[in-house]
């Protein structure tokens, strides 16, 4: 089968691997049709990780399930299904409390917890930028989709990740009803919290960015555009809420977080968000950070460490929640936000292409160019569509 192929720091190709097949009785092989390239595999593109050369890429993944285990009871082949991106097992201490995002099975280091397809240090699974996909424990993983998905297919397969992903802020943040909520990043992640916001009944979304075609995609839904190489994003978020600060906000960024003039500093949301928000607000943070990054500049950095202004976090009595999103416990309810027309998390796709386009792709997606906010990758297009 063809699959996109890391090669080395900025160098993938498309080429020919291993076809993905059944393995163990409760396994489920799908037909990819459509896989997003995300924010964090980029992290891995970098080669700001330890992502092994040789393997492929892709943990948003949707299609149509093409032959099932002899374990498998409920999916059935034809079945139109959207796979999160973390791979569980259902069944161990973490599953059974919905924190499918630490699964304590799926991962076969004693010391670590949670997997994924094609991520660094989240197991040996293939990822699904390629034509086929084995997805275990098929039962538990995948969320079978409606009559209208192959028409909807760059809705629902947000729900893979980022829009799951995106909620996950949400909730940790704790918005409900009225609240003034600021999001630091409007990438695809942070759009869709932004999305999850105005979901949840957010009086006030502020989207802090730089990226004039990602602000213009927040204004798109309702939230407000700052963009930080222009305004103090602080300042700005405090004039919004009458001095006081946001009642809750995201951070959407990660450890490659930089200034406007491109000088990384991992520590500049986290920061920002802890002046942002008021006395006793909340914060989310599901931007991706490390236990360690060699490639960066900065020496805490490298070792995984901030700089966090921990006294005014502490003196302002706010509340933190952190890590992968438990895809799972959202991606059902949220489905059925998409197919009842309530949300269209499609609004953030500027591109869909061939599985051959990617290594193109993925060089546009990597520099920011202007209008490549979120590309969806067909293994069936033609490889001569743009």
């Amino acid at each position: 089968m063809k699959a996109v192929v890391y090669e080395g720091p900025r160098q993938v190709s498309v080429k020919d691997v291993p076809d993905a097949r059944i393995e163990r009785p409760t396994d489920v092989l799908v037909r990819i049709t459509s896989a997003n390239i995300c924010g964090s595999d980029l992290h891995m593109y970098e080669g700001r990780t330890d992502f092994e050369p040789g393997r492929w890429f892709g943990h948003e993944n949707l299609g149509r399930v093409v032959e099932v285990g002899a374990g498998v009871d409920k999916v059935r082949v034809g079945d139109w299904v959207v796979l999160p991106f973390n791979i569980s097992c259902g069944h161990c201490k973490n599953c059974e409390r919905q924190l499918t995002n630490y699964c304590l099975t799926a991962q076969p280091e004693p010391k670590m917890a949670g997997a994924a397809y094609g991520f660094a240090d989240m197991g040996p699974y293939g990822g699904g930028q390629a034509e086929l996909l084995r997805v275990p424990w098929g039962d538990f993983n995948c969320l079978r989709l409606g009559e209208d998905a192959e028409q909807r297919q760059t809705d629902y397969v947000m729900l893979a990740d980022i829009f799951p992903t995106g909620y996950h802020a949400t909730e940790m943040a704790g918005v409900q009803p009225g609240d003034q909520t600021v999001i630091y990043g409007a990438g695809p992640v942070g759009l869709m919290a932004a999305l999850s916001a105005t979901i949840r009944g957010a009086s006030k979304v502020m989207v802090v960015d730089r990226h004039p075609d990602r602000l213009r995609l927040a204004e798109s839904i309702g939230a407000i555009a700052i963009d930080d190489s222009k305004v103090d994003p602080v300042q700005a978020v405090l004039e919004q809420t009458m001095g006081l600060g946001a009642d809750n906000g995201c951070e959407c960024v990660g450890y490659q977080a930089h200034e406007p003039d491109g000088q990384e500093q991992a520590n500049l949301t986290m920061n920002r968000l802890v002046a942002s928000v008021r006395f006793t607000g909340r914060i989310g943070n599901v931007g991706v950070f490390v236990p360690e990054d060699p490639g960066a500049s900065d020496e805490l950095a490298k070792q995984g460490k901030l700089a966090f202004d921990y006294g005014m976090f502490w003196f302002k009595g706010q509340h933190l929640g952190t890590g992968q999103a438990p895809v799972k416990k959202y991606n059902r309810q949220l489905r059925d936000l998409v197919a009842g027309g309530k949300a269209e998390p499609s609004f953030i796709v500027s591109h869909e292409l061939p599985l051959d386009r990617a290594p193109d792709a993925y060089e546009h997606f990597d520099k920011r160019d202007d209008g490549w906010t979120k590309v969806v990758l067909h293994p069936e297009m033609a490889g001569a569509g743009a």
